[in-house]
């Protein structure tokens, strides 16, 4: 059984955009209540899980990658988190020592739901490492990790409501040219949400049988507004996106600090990216697509039988 395993998975962590975010109310618990459209793009942090060389059962985390050094390998780190509970939850059946590696190259605190992805992409890791992906309930351990987990697990076009963990995914599987730019700067969500001066706003009002990109201009992200209080250089960032020719409509990510621009074609997202990144060599910009990943496209496994067999 162990030889038909894998020696090594990769899986992507794709960036989680959200291309609407509207805060509808606020629970006696103090978790607010969201209606938001996600997507993801076709860029994002990557997970490795890999038997350890000399055999031994001691778990090995490091992090590598441009924004390795702003996060830790402490228990606070959802990876280190994913990791636990899914071998928690799989202690039957998933025995096989591992090391675990994260590749963060997206922006840390930036609105993206990086560490979110990373625990999700961890459980798909570990799952196809082990063999066990019918074995263990992935999306019940995704809801114990985190709001965002579960949207990140699916990763799919989609419309999350309550508080991010309800979801139903989009009818329209279109992909749309997206240049993404972040100052470098992070910014705390909880700061965000408190510098949110209405709590109670009208939901997302659009049929998602019908989905485009029209639709999405006439919406907007409650959290912006005060994440630009608590950091002013946001709007600078979404004015050199605005000012891009063929640029639909700018907006930022969740609770900051990346904004995302959409564009009319790809050759305009690519000029718009260079133009950027000419104005502003020291922020990070990244130009891509947005849409959905299947859950098979994120996973590579080395050293399988299939492998061997090819």
């Amino acid at each position: 059984m162990s030889g038909a395993l894998p020696s090594r998975v990769f899986c992507d962590a794709p960036a989680k955009i959200n291309l609407a975010l509207h805060v509808t109310g606020q629970r006696g618990d103090g978790y607010h209540d969201l209606d938001t459209i996600v997507a993801f793009a076709m860029i994002g942090d990557r997970i490795v899980v890999a038997e350890p060389d000399d055999r031994s059962s001691e778990k090995r985390f490091e992090i590598t990658g441009p924004f390795s050094s702003m996060i830790g390998v402490g228990s606070d780190n959802l990876v280190v988190q994913a990791a636990s509970m899914f071998q928690a939850a799989a202690a039957n059946v998933a025995e096989r020592p591992f090391h675990l590696k994260l590749e963060k190259n997206l922006p840390v605190a930036g609105g993206l739901g990086g560490g979110s992805a990373d625990a999700a992409a961890t459980l798909l890791a570990l799952a196809h490492f082990h063999g066990v992906e019918r074995k263990i309930d992935l999306g019940q351990i995704a809801k114990e990790i985190g709001a965002d987990v579960p949207m990140c697990l699916d990763s799919r076009l989609l419309r999350a409501t309550g508080t991010g963990t309800d979801i139903r995914r989009l009818r329209n599987e279109a992909s749309y040219p997206v240049v993404l730019v972040n100052p470098r700067i992070p910014l705390s969500t909880p700061d965000v949400f408190k510098a949110l001066e209405t709590k109670t706003n009208p939901a997302i009002d659009i049929d998602d049988g019908v989905f485009d990109t029209a639709a999405l201009q006439g919406l907007r992200n409650d959290l912006q507004d005060p994440a630009i209080k608590l950091e002013p250089q946001i709007k600078d960032v979404l004015a050199l996106i605005e000012d891009c020719p063929g640029c639909l409509f700018s907006r930022m990510s969740g609770s900051g600090t990346t904004c995302f621009g959409l564009f009319g074609s790809a050759d305009d997202a690519r000029e718009a990216a260079a133009r950027v990144g000419t104005a502003r060599p020291e922020w990070w910009c990244a130009e891509t697509t947005l849409g959905s990943w299947d859950s098979s496209e994120r996973i590579r496994a080395l050293g399988s039988k299939a492998d061997i067999d090819e």
